[in-house]
């Protein structure tokens, strides 16, 4: 053969893990995040609720600007409005507030878009309403969990159990993964790495309930019994949007992630399953 043939090989050392992911930017980035996260949770809590915000709010951005390579013309003022007042009212005025909040940016997107041309409205209307839910209604039910007076720890423990899934599931699928749970969708997922998901989403559940919220450890086992599929169902709901769109990232904000809507994509589905299940099985003393 030519000595021309060798040069793909040369492509190999690129990919630094079998996720095709760049892992020492990865797991840096996901260091300085975990800081971020850390510090604005247990200083003044207040900060995360900015912290968040901002990041659902890009994510919002991320969605629309994908959607609108598709010819898909999301009205990005008001759904970006609208997933500030949404987060807002979720933390400061509680559940219906989120609700009466997610009506109205629904009603901003419809007369917004509807006071342009009528081509194409429909879908357009339909894609913005669909972010105002996906993801900055779902962002709302961790408001919820961080208003509570032992707020910081609830959300802390969403976050740390929700991240558990990614993390098992991640080694586990790249040492054993062999059966893939949804090939068509998401290629590199895999039912091994589901059991991954399962076993870190109950020993984080655990240790976050019994130290940070003096729980019973049932407790926190259900957490995460219920967060690991809540949390696989979000990451095949992003991989299936992505599809269908034609891309592999929401953007390249974040090195080694892609974007922010690519980390979010489990905590968003997560995030009403924990409140809930916290809020009945952990109820906050009035």
């Amino acid at each position: 053969m030519s000595a021309s043939q060798p040069v793909p090989q040369a492509t190999e050392p690129e990919k630094s893990s079998r996720a095709g992911r760049n892992l020492p930017a990865a797991i840096g980035v996901g260091l300085l995040l975990g800081a971020l996260i850390i510090i604005t949770h247990f200083w003044h809590k207040e900060l995360f609720l900015v912290l968040a915000t901002a990041s659902v709010s890009i994510g919002c951005w991320e969605i629309a600007q994908a959607m609108r390579r598709r010819g898909i013309r999301v009205p990005v003022f008001p759904v970006v409005l609208g997933c500030v007042v949404q987060l807002s009212a979720a933390f400061f005025l509680g559940e219906e507030a989120l609700f009466v909040a997610f009506a109205l940016t629904c009603a901003l997107v419809l007369m917004w878009r509807g006071s342009e041309n009528v081509v194409g409205a429909a879908a357009d209307v339909g894609a913005g309403i669909f972010i105002a839910a996906y993801p900055a209604l779902l962002a709302g039910f961790a408001m919820l969990l961080l208003a509570a007076p032992d707020g910081a720890w609830r959300s802390f423990t969403f976050l740390c159990v929700t991240v558990a899934s990614d993390v098992g599931g991640y080694a586990v699928g790249v040492l054993a993964g062999r059966h893939p749970m949804a090939p068509r969708i998401s290629p590199k997922k895999t039912w091994e790495g589901f059991v991954g998901s399962f076993i870190g989403c109950i020993i984080v559940g655990i240790v976050c309930v019994t130290l940070g919220l003096n729980g019973p450890w049932w407790v926190g086992a259900i957490v995460g019994l219920v967060t690991a599929p809540a949390a696989t169902l979000g990451d095949l709901v992003e991989s299936a949007i992505k599809r269908d769109l034609g891309i592999k990232d929401m953007s390249n904000i974040l090195p080694g992630h892609g974007g922010l809507m690519d980390r979010l994509d489990s905590l968003m589905v997560s995030a009403p399953v924990i409140w809930a299940t916290l809020t009945i099985l952990l109820p906050i003393a009035r």
